[in-house]
């Protein structure tokens, strides 16, 4: 236990799910815990002992739901994976946490149109805040500063936040008494884990210090927890709250701006009433624009410019809604693929995404005005990206990359050239049976494969006496019959099982290839999608 004890003491505050095999393993408190919060059986390590140890442990299959159960509890969960492969190894196996899950920056099952924001504060002089938030699925990444506390509790209900950051030092009764009251757990780090080199172009466009150390803290966090690449996230952005009308939490609340008071719902608010969009960015976007309404009379004038231009073109506004109907989430599927976690599926709504931009610009132009012709100047129309997609990624491909059969046929001659050798040998096997049943007169006989054996044929008992003993060598007896192999047999099933092996190999090269060519244009993207968002909420 002497590894667990190292791990665990690095991630106190957390359930740390440690790899063993095919599960994952709680210990000691954690067990306790988890056991009583999951509902699953909490049974002991070395039973008779003086002092058993609690353990219990989930499938790693299984582990999402029990990671999303615990998370919504306010719970943090280590992943403690195996760094080496068990059989290849002598001793004690590797093993290191490669992910900390949080209620701020698990975003396995978020709701399609609902951001998940996790939110840092900094104190500042005269009892005035800095406050930062990031939305880790879509790079959204924003600061501002407000006056007092009443303000801190009013944002942090808009954003809906369920995680805050603040530098151990930082944390006073009051802060800790407003987040428990709104069921926000508090995230700290000290100020030694503060890197800040590793911000210096995410915060390049922000002018006031104590903004630039509020997403400092913020992005120093996430670092520590999500250990992945964030290249997805968009520089941080100010903004004012005085652009904003401003309410407190009451008066939100009573107005059921986005939920009810009586039901903690969407169904019967205003955001219910009004939310007539196509994609779940478009969704998110209204909802933002609900919690914050404009006050300064040029940006309402616009956006009434917009609308209204669309109320005057009807079958123009027809052909946007057929148009986002054909849309995906395209600030998500920007941050899978940055996370490394997108996969073909992903790539393929991407393509089609892609492909609505020209219908929209069309539809733009033919409006005519001066504010839609703005707004589409961020249209981005990436033909290339399109037909790199297209040419790499089969319409049928699986969801799983290692299932194979992501790659399309021509993309790559290596890879068509192990698929031939494969779709060839498997005829060959079937020739083969049907020759060594006329061969045998064996009708029964058959040519199978499994992973233990590789390629076998089976004979049934009752038929030994007709096989030529000097072909076949016995591979394993069974209850009612054998099986055997013969050389030739052997031969195929080597060329196969290696054309197998470097074709599986050769097709996620050549995926994780592609997905990362699409990182190069994660700018032009999410501008995209902002824009296809904005024009989902004016039409």
């Amino acid at each position: 236990m002497q590894q667990y004890f190292s791990i665990k003491e690095k991630y106190p505050d957390c359930l740390l799910f440690y790899r063993l095999g095919d599960f994952y393993e709680l210990f000691y408190d954690d067990a306790i815990e988890a056991a009583r919060l999951l509902e699953i059986t909490l049974t002991s390590r070395n039973k008779n002992a003086e002092d058993p140890i609690p353990m219990c442990g989930v499938p790693h299959h299984a582990a999402k739901e029990y990671i999303k159960t615990l998370i919504e509890l306010g719970k943090k969960v280590a992943i403690c994976e195996q760094l080496e492969d068990p059989k290849l190894t002598k001793g004690m196996v590797k093993r290191d946490v490669v992910q900390v899950l949080t209620p701020g920056t698990y975003t396995e099952y978020q709701a399609q149109n609902q951001n998940h924001y996790l939110v840092s504060i900094l104190p500042l002089v005269g009892k005035r805040f800095a406050l930062s938030y990031v939305d880790v699925s879509t790079g959204e990444l924003k600061v501002t500063q407000l006056e007092n506390l009443e303000e801190v509790r009013s944002e942090c209900s808009s954003l809906m936040c369920r995680e805050v950051v603040l530098l151990e030092s930082d944390v006073t009764e009051e802060l800790r008494h407003l987040f428990t009251s709104m069921q926000i757990l508090i995230s700290t780090i000290e100020k030694d884990e503060i890197n800040v080199e590793d911000c210096t172009d995410l915060v390049s466009e922000l002018e006031d210090e104590a903004s630039i150390r509020c997403v400092q803290n913020l992005l120093n966090y996430l670092k520590l927890t999500q250990k992945r690449s964030f290249s997805h996230l968009q520089k941080a952005q100010a903004y004012q709250s005085e652009f904003y009308l401003s309410m407190n939490y009451e008066t939100k609340r009573n107005l059921e701006l986005t939920t009810t008071i009586r039901a903690n719902q969407k169904h019967g608010s205003l955001f219910w009433f009004l939310d007539e969009t196509q994609t779940a960015m478009g969704g998110r976007l209204l909802k933002q624009w609900l919690e914050k309404p404009l006050v300064l009379e040029g940006a309402i004038q616009k956006r009434h410019a917009l609308v209204e231009t669309l109320n005057q073109h009807y079958f123009e506004r027809t052909d946007f809604i057929e148009t986002l109907k054909r849309v995906y989430d395209l600030e998500r599927i920007v941050g899978k693929v940055s996370f490394g976690t997108a996969n073909a599926r992903d790539l393929l709504q991407l393509k089609q995404t892609l492909g609505q931009v020209p219908i929209f610009k069309s539809i733009v132009d033919s409006l005519d005005s001066e504010e839609w012709s703005a707004l589409g100047e961020n249209l981005f129309d990436i033909p290339e990206l399109y037909d790199l997609i297209d040419r790499a990624i089969d319409e049928d491909a699986s969801l799983t990359i290692s299932d194979g059969n992501i790659i399309r046929s021509g993309y790559n001659a290596t890879l068509d050239t192990y698929r031939d050798t494969m779709k060839h040998g498997k005829e060959w096997i079937a020739a083969l049976q049907q020759q060594e049943r006329e061969q045998t007169g064996i009708s029964s006989l058959k040519i199978s494969f499994n992973k233990v054996f590789g390629y076998y044929i089976e004979v049934t008992k009752s038929n030994l006496s007709k096989l030529d003993s000097s072909r076949y060598e016995r591979k394993q007896t069974l209850a009612n019959a054998e099986r055997f192999i013969t050389p030739e047999l052997k031969e195929k099933e080597t060329l196969i099982l290696e054309a197998e092996e470097k074709s599986s190999a050769l097709e996620y090269q050549l995926f994780v290839e592609v997905r990362e060519q699409v990182k190069h244009y994660t700018a032009q993207l999410q501008q995209l999608a902002k824009t296809v968002a904005t024009i989902d909420v004016l039409q």
